[in-house]
């Protein structure tokens, strides 16, 4: 690579880079090897199928056709933000905002900015309802080996208050007429089956009502005839490794939990600002039995500033890429939305939990 493609790499993946760190610099304090656990490998492993499905669903346009569906006819502005709350408990938040967030680019909407913007708080808010919405909800779902009933009932007030509150905003904007068509009208392939199946059946095997190891199948039906599907997020997959050895060096430096779960709130929730909710999750878990507070923290943690979630960068690229010269009238509408959300959100963690 050359010094600009590294330059470039280093600034697209910055929490590979500074996951990579902070593992080099706590093994050669310690002058030890990170320990994995079995955990870790397994959940580095459900990452990676998750990634296949969701970029095969993505690949043969699945999420795409749902999505222009959707966009046709009354209450446009309603119902991508239902699908985006819907689609980021399913296929994470990610994915969801990279299907519905172009789309709504081309859209004919007053106010789209805040369209957008409440795009980005929907997939937030529908990826914490459920365990693999979002990475560092698979992590905590495992880590914790938490029973899915108890993960549901937890998080449940956070995700449907959002709902209902993004809902009555989005009353606000209406949409006027139909972006152009922007693919050709082709039934689903016999791979789209498949991921849409392989969606379902390896949900089960995550809520553990099916064996993981059913996931290989998915793997391999990549290799020998889907290869474009195997175009995943590799990056993120080693930035959950490095964060797990240096999780682990942690451990053996301080060696004390986080008794409190209003400390472990308050102390995720405003982490996420700064390195993000998925490092948080990975960096606190090891500290903590409080998994509920956590599962709060870095679920609010994820409103907030830009890098509070992944989604969030996400959202503010596809907008930007189109309105490059409303960059700072997006930062500062986002900011308004997203940190109102956030200290929403600590108000009813108190309410509901703290109380």
């Amino acid at each position: 690579m050359s010094r600009r493609q590294w330059t470039t790499f280093a600034k697209d993946e910055w929490l590979l880079m500074g996951a990579a760190a902070g593992l080099l610099i706590t093994s050669l304090v310690l002058w030890r090897m990170p320990s994995y656990s079995k955990s870790d490998f397994g959940i580095l492993y459900i990452l990676f199928v998750l990634f296949i499905i969701t970029t095969g669903l993505r690949v043969h346009n699945v999420l795409g056709k749902i999505a222009q569906r959707i966009e046709k006819g009354r209450f446009i502005a309603i119902k991508l933000l239902l699908v985006t709350f819907l689609f980021s408990m399913l296929v994470t938040n990610d994915v969801a905002l990279l299907t519905i967030a172009p789309l709504t680019v081309l859209l004919n909407v007053p106010k789209k900015e805040w369209l957008i913007i409440m795009e980005a708080l929907a997939a937030n808010a529908g990826s914490a309802l459920s365990p693999f919405g979002n990475p560092q909800n698979l992590y905590i779902y495992w880590h914790y080996n938490i029973p899915f009933s108890d993960f549901i009932t937890t998080i449940a007030p956070f995700s449907i208050a959002f709902l209902a509150l993004l809902l009555i905003g989005v009353l606000a904007i209406r949409a006027a007429g139909h972006p152009p068509e922007t693919q050709e009208k082709k039934p689903f392939s016999s791979s789209s089956y498949f991921y849409i199946a392989a969606l379902v059946i390896f949900a089960l095997a995550i809520l553990r009502a099916l064996p993981l190891a059913i996931g290989g199948l998915v793997i391999l039906f990549a290799l020998i005839k889907d290869r474009a599907s195997l175009r995943v997020d590799y990056a993120l997959l080693l930035t959950f490794g490095c964060f797990f050895g240096f999780t682990d060096n942690l451990q053996v430096i301080f060696g004390a939990l986080l008794t409190h779960p209003q400390h472990v709130f308050l102390l995720s929730a405003f982490l996420s600002q700064i390195i993000s909710n998925v490092p948080t999750a990975l960096l606190l878990a090891d500290f903590t039995p409080h998994w509920q507070s956590l599962l709060w923290g870095v679920s609010v943690g994820g409103f907030g500033s830009l890098v509070g979630s992944l989604a969030n960068l996400i959202a503010y690229r596809i907008y930007i890429r189109s309105e490059r010269e409303k960059s700072r009238s997006f930062i500062m509408k986002f900011h308004i939305a997203s940190y109102s959300a956030f200290f929403i959100g600590i108000l009813l963690y108190v309410i509901v939990l703290a109380a």
